[in-house]
């Protein structure tokens, strides 16, 4: 049966959003505005430079072998990448909005910053418009207008807009290029001609990364208070809880690819773990081994609410059933959070 963009339409309108949905943001663009960044301004403006140069400006064009029919595709690998491309797809378009909206109102008085946000913007939406075309491969697509008219947006203060975004590029980054050097020592996994352009894509990632690194560093007190170590703590923690839980719900789609969904996640959190502390003056102890048996618990408990969700018995008694393994998981993110974090010792000299 081939689906339509209203039956896509008509699907995400119905669908339940949860904790682990992808999400569009807005936060206080005046406070933005108003933000001291010339401690750091020679590192903020070699990166918008590099921004500037574009390099994969050429990168996004879909070749020959786009061209293949993908109806060799059975029903469960087909519903697998289609729902990956989607993801991908909305959580690209949340970023494009985010920062142009950001860049929109920092055009007046902040220039530098403006510029910045408005590249990214621009590679998100290369990102999220690639994605959509390889969905219509498979005779599906979003209504990236829809989507922008109809899905709720959180508000994140600016700092937490900073955290969170920072290491979403940073994990993104590793995701990619961890996909990209597995599939290039394995290409007889690699299904789908998307995965080739992974390379060049993390570079995006990576650079946006940089780009709310040398933000953050301009604004001292984002660093290097007590304050600032519990936040990084609880992003950090809040990053690598939510790609594991979402990504163990979707262990069929690595294992198309010839990824263990486990091994893959850990070598990622690790990976940005390690990039995070080049920057944050805390980082989680991954090493630590009851860090993952603790994660490994928490998904544990997820995957008990999402079979608990699709029984047919009353609200009431779903309700009740999922009393105890809510608090096993908050218990359980509260030890990971209490871990005795690693010190970093970077202590930066921004503007407080």
């Amino acid at each position: 049966m081939v689906a339509t963009t209203k039956k896509v339409i008509e699907t995400k309108t119905e669908s339940k959003e949860n904790l682990l949905t992808p999400r569009f943001y807005t936060t206080n663009f005046k406070e933005i505005s108003e933000l001291d960044v010339s401690s750091n301004k020679e590192e903020i403006e070699a990166i918008v430079e590099e921004f500037r140069i574009d390099y994969n400006r050429d990168h996004f064009i879909r070749d020959k072998e786009f061209l293949n029919t993908w109806d060799f595709f059975d029903d469960k690998t087909r519903t697998i990448f289609i729902e990956f491309l989607e993801r991908s797809c909305t959580a690209e378009f949340s970023g494009f909005l985010l920062y142009k909206e950001i860049s929109r109102n920092l055009k007046k008085s902040n220039p530098l910053l403006a510029e910045g946000f408005s590249f990214m913007s621009r590679d998100e939406a290369r990102h999220a418009g690639f994605l959509n075309k390889a969905m219509s491969d498979f005779n599906v697509s979003l209504d990236l207008g829809f989507l922008t008219k109809t899905r709720k947006y959180t508000f994140f203060e600016p700092k937490f807009i900073f955290y969170a975004t920072y290491l979403s590029e940073k994990i993104g980054y590793w995701r990619y290029i961890t996909i990209y050097r597995h599939l290039e020592k394995n290409p007889n996994y690699r299904v789908y001609p998307i995965f080739r352009f992974f390379e060049s894509w993390c570079q995006d990632e990576n650079r946006h990364g940089d780009f709310f690194a040398a933000l953050l560093k301009s604004q001292s007190s984002l660093l290097n208070t007590f304050e600032s170590k519990l936040w990084c703590r609880f992003f950090l923690l809040s990053v690598f809880v939510t790609m594991y839980l979402n990504d163990l719900q979707r262990s069929d789609f690595y294992s198309t690819i010839g990824l263990d969904t486990k091994q893959f996640d850990q070598h990622v959190i690790r990976k940005t773990n390690q990039s995070s502390s080049t920057l944050f003056p805390v980082v989680l102890d991954v090493d630590n081994p009851e860090f993952f048996n603790l994660l490994d618990l928490c998904a544990e408990c997820n995957t008990q609410l999402i079979e608990l969700e699709k029984e047919t018995s009353s609200e009431f008694t779903k309700v009740f059933a999922k009393i105890p393994l809510y608090f096993n998981m908050v218990t359980n993110l509260l030890k990971l959070f209490f871990l005795p974090p690693v010190e970093t010792k970077y202590i930066w000299t921004g503007n407080s």
